[in-house]
Protein backbone atom coordinates (compact mmCIF):
# COMPACT_ATOMS: atom_id res chain seq x y z
CA UNK A 1 0.00 0.00 0.00
CA UNK A 2 1.79 3.54 -0.90
CA UNK A 3 0.59 6.27 1.68
CA UNK A 4 -0.74 9.22 0.74
CA UNK A 5 0.57 11.92 3.36
CA UNK A 6 0.53 14.95 1.10
CA UNK A 7 -3.15 15.03 2.22
CA UNK A 8 -5.19 17.35 5.38
CA UNK A 9 -6.86 14.49 6.71
CA UNK A 10 -9.93 14.94 10.03
CA UNK A 11 -11.08 12.80 12.17
CA UNK A 12 -12.89 12.45 15.76
CA UNK A 13 -10.06 12.49 17.83
CA UNK A 14 -12.21 11.49 21.04
CA UNK A 15 -15.42 9.68 21.73
CA UNK A 16 -18.43 11.07 19.81
CA UNK A 17 -21.97 11.32 22.05
CA UNK A 18 -20.20 12.75 25.48
CA UNK A 19 -20.46 16.23 26.25
CA UNK A 20 -17.16 17.45 24.90
CA UNK A 21 -15.50 15.97 21.37
CA UNK A 22 -12.33 16.80 19.84
CA UNK A 23 -12.65 17.04 15.99
CA UNK A 24 -8.68 16.91 14.90
CA UNK A 25 -7.19 17.69 11.18
CA UNK A 26 -3.41 17.48 10.56
CA UNK A 27 -1.89 18.69 7.13
CA UNK A 28 -0.52 21.49 5.35
CA UNK A 29 -3.66 22.69 4.59
CA UNK A 30 -5.16 22.12 8.12
CA UNK A 31 -5.07 25.75 9.07
CA UNK A 32 -6.84 27.07 5.68
CA UNK A 33 -9.68 24.80 5.66
CA UNK A 34 -10.26 25.34 9.64
CA UNK A 35 -10.43 29.12 8.78
CA UNK A 36 -12.85 28.32 5.96
CA UNK A 37 -15.29 27.23 8.34
CA UNK A 38 -14.30 29.51 11.61
CA UNK A 39 -15.29 32.74 12.75
CA UNK A 40 -13.35 34.37 15.88
CA UNK A 41 -11.58 37.24 17.05
CA UNK A 42 -9.03 36.79 13.96
CA UNK A 43 -7.76 34.45 11.42
CA UNK A 44 -5.86 31.40 12.63
CA UNK A 45 -3.37 31.89 10.03
CA UNK A 46 -2.24 35.12 11.83
CA UNK A 47 -1.91 33.00 15.15
CA UNK A 48 0.92 31.78 16.98
CA UNK A 49 1.63 27.97 17.91
CA UNK A 50 0.54 26.02 20.74
CA UNK A 51 -2.39 29.29 21.41
CA UNK A 52 -6.11 28.56 22.19
CA UNK A 53 -8.85 30.39 19.92
CA UNK A 54 -12.39 30.73 21.02
CA UNK A 55 -15.43 31.20 18.24
CA UNK A 56 -17.96 29.84 16.27
CA UNK A 57 -18.34 27.00 13.34
CA UNK A 58 -19.99 28.56 10.44
CA UNK A 59 -21.85 26.66 7.54
CA UNK A 60 -22.42 30.05 5.63
CA UNK A 61 -24.47 32.15 8.21
CA UNK A 62 -25.72 29.37 9.98
CA UNK A 63 -23.81 28.71 13.49
CA UNK A 64 -23.26 25.04 14.16
CA UNK A 65 -21.39 25.52 17.52
CA UNK A 66 -19.02 27.88 19.60
CA UNK A 67 -16.07 25.90 20.07
CA UNK A 68 -12.30 26.32 20.96
CA UNK A 69 -9.77 25.93 19.02
CA UNK A 70 -6.06 24.44 19.77
CA UNK A 71 -3.70 25.58 17.29
CA UNK A 72 0.17 23.34 16.88
CA UNK A 73 2.56 24.43 14.05
CA UNK A 74 4.46 22.69 11.93
CA UNK A 75 6.96 20.89 13.01
CA UNK A 76 5.07 21.65 16.77
CA UNK A 77 2.79 19.05 17.04
CA UNK A 78 2.19 15.37 17.04
CA UNK A 79 2.31 14.73 13.54
CA UNK A 80 5.00 17.43 12.79
CA UNK A 81 2.27 18.86 10.70
CA UNK A 82 -0.05 21.96 10.92
CA UNK A 83 -2.51 20.84 13.32
CA UNK A 84 -5.88 21.93 14.46
CA UNK A 85 -7.93 20.51 17.19
CA UNK A 86 -11.74 21.45 17.54
CA UNK A 87 -12.71 21.30 20.79
CA UNK A 88 -16.73 20.98 20.41
CA UNK A 89 -19.86 19.76 22.04
CA UNK A 90 -20.18 16.13 21.63
CA UNK A 91 -23.53 15.13 19.75
CA UNK A 92 -23.25 13.25 17.04
CA UNK A 93 -24.98 15.82 14.77
CA UNK A 94 -22.48 18.44 15.67
CA UNK A 95 -19.33 16.32 15.36
CA UNK A 96 -20.84 14.99 11.74
CA UNK A 97 -21.18 18.22 10.64
CA UNK A 98 -18.10 19.62 11.11
CA UNK A 99 -16.44 16.79 9.85
CA UNK A 100 -18.47 17.15 6.92
CA UNK A 101 -17.71 21.20 6.78
CA UNK A 102 -13.63 20.06 6.63
CA UNK A 103 -14.13 17.63 3.93
CA UNK A 104 -16.39 19.80 1.62
CA UNK A 105 -13.21 22.34 1.93
CA UNK A 106 -10.25 19.69 0.79
CA UNK A 107 -9.93 17.15 3.74
CA UNK A 108 -10.64 13.66 3.73
CA UNK A 109 -11.58 11.10 6.77
CA UNK A 110 -8.40 9.94 8.15
CA UNK A 111 -7.84 6.26 7.70
CA UNK A 112 -7.28 4.23 11.13
CA UNK A 113 -3.94 4.93 12.85
CA UNK A 114 -2.85 7.57 10.30
CA UNK A 115 -2.14 10.46 12.96
CA UNK A 116 0.30 8.24 15.12
CA UNK A 117 1.72 6.91 11.48
CA UNK A 118 2.33 10.33 10.09
CA UNK A 119 4.06 10.80 13.63
CA UNK A 120 5.99 7.61 13.20
CA UNK A 121 6.59 8.77 9.50
CA UNK A 122 8.05 11.94 11.00
CA UNK A 123 10.34 10.79 13.11
CA UNK A 124 8.49 11.90 15.78
CA UNK A 125 8.68 8.63 17.35
CA UNK A 126 9.79 5.07 16.65
CA UNK A 127 7.62 2.25 15.59
CA UNK A 128 7.30 0.49 18.69
CA UNK A 129 6.07 3.88 20.52
CA UNK A 130 3.73 4.30 17.80
CA UNK A 131 2.58 0.98 18.65
CA UNK A 132 2.16 1.72 22.55
CA UNK A 133 -0.23 4.51 21.81
CA UNK A 134 -2.33 1.91 20.72
CA UNK A 135 -1.85 -0.21 23.94
CA UNK A 136 -1.64 2.66 26.13
CA UNK A 137 -5.83 3.89 24.50
CA UNK A 138 -6.62 -0.19 25.20
CA UNK A 139 -5.01 -0.99 28.43
CA UNK A 140 -7.89 -2.27 31.01
CA UNK A 141 -5.45 -1.99 33.67
CA UNK A 142 -2.85 -0.25 35.90
CA UNK A 143 -0.26 -3.14 35.04
CA UNK A 144 -0.92 -2.86 30.93
CA UNK A 145 -0.96 0.69 31.22
CA UNK A 146 2.33 0.63 32.89
CA UNK A 147 4.03 -1.08 30.69
CA UNK A 148 2.69 0.67 27.44
CA UNK A 149 3.44 3.99 29.19
CA UNK A 150 7.18 2.53 29.78
CA UNK A 151 7.08 1.65 25.75
CA UNK A 152 5.96 5.13 25.30
CA UNK A 153 8.26 6.83 26.95
CA UNK A 154 10.98 4.97 24.75
CA UNK A 155 13.18 2.91 27.46
CA UNK A 156 12.43 0.16 25.44
CA UNK A 157 13.46 1.64 21.99
CA UNK A 158 16.50 2.76 24.28
CA UNK A 159 17.54 -0.57 24.99
CA UNK A 160 17.23 -1.69 21.57
CA UNK A 161 19.08 1.20 19.80
CA UNK A 162 21.92 0.38 22.68
CA UNK A 163 22.17 -3.02 21.07
CA UNK A 164 22.19 -2.22 17.42
CA UNK A 165 24.54 0.66 18.08
CA UNK A 166 27.25 -2.57 19.66
CA UNK A 167 26.25 -4.99 16.52
CA UNK A 168 26.90 -1.88 14.45
CA UNK A 169 30.11 -1.64 15.70
CA UNK A 170 31.15 -5.18 15.27
CA UNK A 171 29.72 -4.84 11.67
CA UNK A 172 32.29 -1.95 10.62
CA UNK A 173 35.13 -4.26 12.16
CA UNK A 174 34.51 -7.22 10.33
CA UNK A 175 33.40 -5.00 7.28
CA UNK A 176 36.59 -3.35 7.64
CA UNK A 177 38.85 -7.06 7.67
CA UNK A 178 36.91 -7.72 4.17
CA UNK A 179 38.29 -4.23 2.97
CA UNK A 180 42.17 -5.43 3.66
CA UNK A 181 41.51 -9.50 3.21
CA UNK A 182 44.43 -9.55 0.56
CA UNK A 183 46.41 -8.54 3.50
CA UNK A 184 44.95 -11.01 6.13
CA UNK A 185 44.05 -8.39 8.93
CA UNK A 186 41.51 -9.03 11.41
CA UNK A 187 40.30 -6.02 13.03
CA UNK A 188 37.47 -7.69 15.33
CA UNK A 189 38.97 -9.78 18.14
CA UNK A 190 36.91 -12.67 17.99
CA UNK A 191 37.16 -13.12 21.92
CA UNK A 192 35.88 -9.88 22.76
CA UNK A 193 33.26 -10.05 19.85
CA UNK A 194 32.13 -13.36 21.45
CA UNK A 195 32.33 -11.50 24.68
CA UNK A 196 30.17 -8.39 23.33
CA UNK A 197 27.73 -10.89 21.32
CA UNK A 198 27.03 -13.00 24.45
CA UNK A 199 26.21 -9.82 26.55
CA UNK A 200 23.98 -8.58 23.49
CA UNK A 201 22.51 -12.68 23.81
CA UNK A 202 21.49 -12.15 27.50
CA UNK A 203 19.55 -9.16 27.06
CA UNK A 204 18.02 -10.11 24.06
CA UNK A 205 16.86 -13.21 25.82
CA UNK A 206 15.90 -11.35 28.73
CA UNK A 207 13.81 -9.53 26.77
CA UNK A 208 11.93 -12.29 25.16
CA UNK A 209 11.52 -14.17 28.57
CA UNK A 210 9.60 -11.25 29.84
CA UNK A 211 6.77 -11.87 27.35
CA UNK A 212 5.50 -14.64 29.13
CA UNK A 213 4.70 -11.77 31.63
CA UNK A 214 3.89 -8.70 29.57
CA UNK A 215 1.61 -10.99 27.71
CA UNK A 216 -0.35 -11.96 30.73
CA UNK A 217 -0.83 -8.39 31.40
CA UNK A 218 -1.76 -6.98 28.54
CA UNK A 219 -4.20 -9.39 27.95
CA UNK A 220 -5.50 -10.61 30.98
CA UNK A 221 -4.01 -13.20 32.99
CA UNK A 222 -6.20 -16.61 32.10
CA UNK A 223 -6.96 -18.85 35.25
CA UNK A 224 -8.93 -22.51 34.19
CA UNK A 225 -10.80 -24.21 37.10
CA UNK A 226 -10.60 -28.01 36.07
CA UNK A 227 -11.39 -30.97 38.00
CA UNK A 228 -14.43 -33.50 37.83
CA UNK A 229 -17.63 -32.66 37.86
CA UNK A 230 -19.76 -31.30 41.02
CA UNK A 231 -16.68 -30.47 42.96
CA UNK A 232 -17.47 -26.53 43.19
CA UNK A 233 -15.84 -24.88 40.93
CA UNK A 234 -18.69 -22.51 39.70
CA UNK A 235 -19.20 -22.30 43.05
CA UNK A 236 -15.40 -20.77 43.20
CA UNK A 237 -15.96 -19.04 40.15
CA UNK A 238 -18.90 -17.01 41.48
CA UNK A 239 -17.22 -16.37 44.38
CA UNK A 240 -14.09 -14.88 42.76
CA UNK A 241 -16.26 -13.07 40.45
CA UNK A 242 -17.97 -11.24 43.58
CA UNK A 243 -21.78 -12.53 42.09
CA UNK A 244 -23.41 -15.28 40.53
CA UNK A 245 -22.37 -15.83 37.09
CA UNK A 246 -22.06 -19.79 36.92
CA UNK A 247 -25.33 -22.04 37.58
CA UNK A 248 -24.79 -23.96 40.66
CA UNK A 249 -26.22 -27.12 40.85
CA UNK A 250 -26.00 -30.76 42.96
CA UNK A 251 -26.18 -32.62 39.71
CA UNK A 252 -22.73 -33.83 38.43
CA UNK A 253 -22.27 -32.20 34.67
CA UNK A 254 -24.15 -28.94 34.98
CA UNK A 255 -21.41 -27.13 33.26
CA UNK A 256 -20.97 -28.44 29.96
CA UNK A 257 -19.13 -25.20 28.28
CA UNK A 258 -16.69 -23.29 29.67
CA UNK A 259 -17.55 -19.69 31.27
CA UNK A 260 -14.82 -17.27 31.51
CA UNK A 261 -14.88 -14.14 33.84
CA UNK A 262 -12.88 -11.52 34.48
CA UNK A 263 -11.87 -9.13 37.30
CA UNK A 264 -9.35 -6.73 38.39
CA UNK A 265 -7.07 -7.70 41.60
CA UNK A 266 -4.49 -5.19 42.77
CA UNK A 267 -4.20 -3.55 38.70
CA UNK A 268 -3.99 -6.98 37.24
CA UNK A 269 -6.66 -8.18 35.08
CA UNK A 270 -7.41 -11.75 35.28
CA UNK A 271 -9.74 -14.32 33.04
CA UNK A 272 -10.98 -16.71 35.45
CA UNK A 273 -12.48 -19.96 33.36
CA UNK A 274 -15.06 -22.12 34.80
CA UNK A 275 -14.65 -25.74 32.79
CA UNK A 276 -16.92 -28.43 32.48
CA UNK A 277 -16.09 -31.35 34.40
CA UNK A 278 -13.50 -33.96 33.31
CA UNK A 279 -14.90 -37.56 33.35
CA UNK A 280 -16.00 -40.54 31.04
CA UNK A 281 -19.68 -39.79 29.35
CA UNK A 282 -21.44 -40.48 25.82
CA UNK A 283 -23.31 -37.67 26.15
CA UNK A 284 -22.22 -35.50 23.18
CA UNK A 285 -23.14 -32.06 24.78
CA UNK A 286 -20.60 -32.95 27.91
CA UNK A 287 -17.81 -34.28 25.41
CA UNK A 288 -17.70 -31.10 23.74
CA UNK A 289 -17.87 -29.80 26.99
CA UNK A 290 -14.84 -31.59 28.37
CA UNK A 291 -13.17 -31.12 24.85
CA UNK A 292 -13.35 -27.20 25.08
CA UNK A 293 -12.41 -27.81 28.51
CA UNK A 294 -9.02 -29.61 27.36
CA UNK A 295 -8.32 -26.72 25.13
CA UNK A 296 -8.32 -23.85 28.19
CA UNK A 297 -6.22 -25.88 30.07
CA UNK A 298 -3.63 -25.92 27.22
CA UNK A 299 -4.04 -21.36 26.94
CA UNK A 300 -4.27 -21.23 30.96
CA UNK A 301 -1.23 -19.68 32.83
CA UNK A 302 -2.14 -20.63 36.10
CA UNK A 303 -4.54 -23.79 36.67
CA UNK A 304 -6.50 -24.39 39.69
CA UNK A 305 -7.09 -28.30 40.14
CA UNK A 306 -10.39 -29.38 42.22
CA UNK A 307 -11.31 -31.68 43.89
CA UNK A 308 -13.49 -32.27 46.95
CA UNK A 309 -11.96 -32.58 50.83
CA UNK A 310 -11.74 -36.41 51.71
CA UNK A 311 -10.80 -37.50 47.95
CA UNK A 312 -7.68 -39.19 48.24
CA UNK A 313 -7.86 -39.49 44.35
CA UNK A 314 -4.29 -37.49 43.49
CA UNK A 315 -4.56 -37.85 40.02
CA UNK A 316 -5.11 -34.96 37.17
CA UNK A 317 -6.83 -36.96 34.77
CA UNK A 318 -3.35 -37.35 32.68
CA UNK A 319 -2.63 -33.41 31.94
CA UNK A 320 0.65 -31.82 32.68
CA UNK A 321 0.94 -28.52 33.10
CA UNK A 322 4.20 -26.95 30.42
CA UNK A 323 7.04 -25.20 31.83
CA UNK A 324 5.12 -22.11 31.79
CA UNK A 325 2.36 -23.13 33.32
CA UNK A 326 1.65 -23.22 37.03
CA UNK A 327 -0.88 -25.84 38.53
CA UNK A 328 -2.50 -25.44 42.14
CA UNK A 329 -4.35 -28.47 43.47
CA UNK A 330 -7.61 -26.92 45.43
CA UNK A 331 -9.14 -28.82 47.87
CA UNK A 332 -12.49 -27.39 48.38
CA UNK A 333 -15.55 -28.29 50.95
CA UNK A 334 -13.61 -28.10 54.10
CA UNK A 335 -16.52 -26.95 55.93
CA UNK A 336 -18.26 -30.17 55.35
CA UNK A 337 -15.35 -32.37 55.89
CA UNK A 338 -13.95 -33.59 59.22
CA UNK A 339 -10.10 -34.30 59.57
CA UNK A 340 -7.68 -33.18 56.80
CA UNK A 341 -5.08 -34.38 58.10
CA UNK A 342 -4.66 -37.50 55.80
CA UNK A 343 -5.18 -35.52 52.83
CA UNK A 344 -3.78 -37.19 49.73
CA UNK A 345 -1.23 -33.64 49.59
CA UNK A 346 1.33 -35.21 51.31
CA UNK A 347 2.67 -37.14 48.35
CA UNK A 348 1.60 -34.64 45.87
CA UNK A 349 4.16 -32.12 44.87
CA UNK A 350 2.05 -29.69 43.57
CA UNK A 351 1.19 -26.12 45.88
CA UNK A 352 -2.41 -26.99 47.95
CA UNK A 353 -4.47 -24.30 48.88
CA UNK A 354 -7.86 -25.38 51.31
CA UNK A 355 -10.67 -23.50 51.11
CA UNK A 356 -14.76 -23.26 51.07
CA UNK A 357 -15.85 -22.20 47.90
CA UNK A 358 -19.39 -22.02 49.40
CA UNK A 359 -18.48 -19.97 52.91
CA UNK A 360 -15.39 -18.22 51.23
CA UNK A 361 -12.58 -19.60 53.94
CA UNK A 362 -9.06 -19.90 52.49
CA UNK A 363 -9.93 -17.96 48.86
CA UNK A 364 -8.32 -14.92 50.55
CA UNK A 365 -5.21 -16.74 51.07
CA UNK A 366 -5.54 -18.07 47.27
CA UNK A 367 -6.02 -14.97 45.84
CA UNK A 368 -2.93 -14.07 47.79
CA UNK A 369 -0.80 -16.93 45.32
CA UNK A 370 -2.07 -15.28 42.08
CA UNK A 371 -0.50 -12.15 43.16
CA UNK A 372 2.76 -13.89 43.46
CA UNK A 373 2.69 -15.52 40.48
CA UNK A 374 2.16 -12.36 38.52
CA UNK A 375 4.15 -10.06 40.27
CA UNK A 376 3.69 -7.13 38.45
CA UNK A 377 6.00 -5.04 40.34
CA UNK A 378 8.67 -4.87 37.90
CA UNK A 379 6.19 -2.99 35.11
CA UNK A 380 5.00 -0.40 38.12
CA UNK A 381 8.88 0.10 38.32
CA UNK A 382 9.09 1.18 34.82
CA UNK A 383 11.57 -1.80 33.91
CA UNK A 384 11.30 -2.97 30.24
CA UNK A 385 8.68 -5.91 29.34
CA UNK A 386 8.20 -7.09 25.97
CA UNK A 387 3.84 -7.54 25.61
CA UNK A 388 3.38 -7.90 21.67
CA UNK A 389 3.69 -10.77 19.78
CA UNK A 390 5.39 -9.09 17.14
CA UNK A 391 8.67 -7.81 19.22
CA UNK A 392 8.77 -11.22 21.02
CA UNK A 393 8.66 -13.45 17.39
CA UNK A 394 11.25 -10.69 15.93
CA UNK A 395 13.79 -11.05 19.62
CA UNK A 396 13.75 -15.03 18.89
CA UNK A 397 15.09 -14.52 15.27
CA UNK A 398 17.25 -12.05 16.52
CA UNK A 399 18.43 -14.58 19.80
CA UNK A 400 18.48 -17.67 16.75
CA UNK A 401 20.87 -15.29 14.97
CA UNK A 402 23.12 -14.29 17.58
CA UNK A 403 23.38 -18.40 18.34
CA UNK A 404 24.45 -18.18 15.00
CA UNK A 405 27.15 -15.77 15.35
CA UNK A 406 28.81 -17.30 18.45
CA UNK A 407 28.88 -20.57 17.03
CA UNK A 408 30.49 -19.27 13.76
CA UNK A 409 33.34 -17.66 16.01
CA UNK A 410 33.67 -20.95 17.85
CA UNK A 411 34.72 -23.06 14.30
CA UNK A 412 36.40 -20.17 13.17
CA UNK A 413 34.60 -19.15 10.59
CA UNK A 414 35.40 -16.58 8.31
CA UNK A 415 34.64 -12.88 8.30
CA UNK A 416 32.24 -12.13 5.88
CA UNK A 417 30.03 -15.35 6.53
CA UNK A 418 30.18 -13.89 10.22
CA UNK A 419 29.00 -10.26 9.03
CA UNK A 420 25.75 -11.83 7.61
CA UNK A 421 25.31 -13.32 10.92
CA UNK A 422 25.73 -9.63 12.56
CA UNK A 423 23.46 -8.36 9.52
CA UNK A 424 20.29 -10.81 10.38
CA UNK A 425 21.12 -9.64 13.72
CA UNK A 426 20.81 -6.45 13.31
CA UNK A 427 17.70 -7.09 10.86
CA UNK A 428 15.15 -8.56 13.32
CA UNK A 429 16.14 -5.88 16.13
CA UNK A 430 15.55 -2.93 13.35
CA UNK A 431 12.10 -4.47 12.59
CA UNK A 432 11.05 -3.81 15.98
CA UNK A 433 11.83 0.02 16.17
CA UNK A 434 10.88 0.43 12.47
CA UNK A 435 14.27 1.03 11.41
CA UNK A 436 13.35 -2.07 8.38
CA UNK A 437 10.06 -2.33 8.06
CA UNK A 438 7.94 -1.97 4.98
CA UNK A 439 4.08 -0.69 3.74
CA UNK A 440 2.67 -3.84 4.39
CA UNK A 441 4.15 -4.02 8.01
CA UNK A 442 2.73 -0.38 8.89
CA UNK A 443 -0.31 -1.16 7.41
CA UNK A 444 -0.90 -4.61 9.22
CA UNK A 445 0.00 -2.25 12.59
CA UNK A 446 -1.91 1.01 12.11
CA UNK A 447 -5.08 -0.59 10.95
CA UNK A 448 -5.61 -1.80 14.33
CA UNK A 449 -5.55 1.75 15.80
CA UNK A 450 -8.98 3.54 16.32
CA UNK A 451 -9.53 6.22 13.34
CA UNK A 452 -8.79 9.70 15.27
CA UNK A 453 -5.34 8.55 16.70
Amino acid sequence: MIFNDSDTIVAPATAVGGALCVIRLSGKDAIAICDSIFQGRKPLNQAKTATLHYGNIMDGKEVVDDVVISLFRAPHSYTSEDTVEISAHGSRYIVNKIISLATSHGARLAEAGEFTRRAFLAGKMDLSQAEAVADIIASSSHSAHAIASTQMRGAYSGELQALREKLVKIASLLELELDFAEEDVEFADREELRHLLSIILDRVSSLSDSFSLGNALKEGVMVAIAGRPNVGKSTLLNRLAGEDRAMVSDIAGTTRDTIEITTNIDGVIYRFIDTAGLHSTDDQLEQMGIKRTEQALRKARIILWMQEAGDTESSFEGFTPTSDQTMLRIVNKIDLAGDISDDSAQECDIPTFYISAKSGKGVDTLIEEFKSLTNASAAYQGEVIVSSQRHYNALLQARAALKSALEAIDIGISGDLLSEDIRQIMYHVGTITGEITSSEILQSIFSQFCIGK
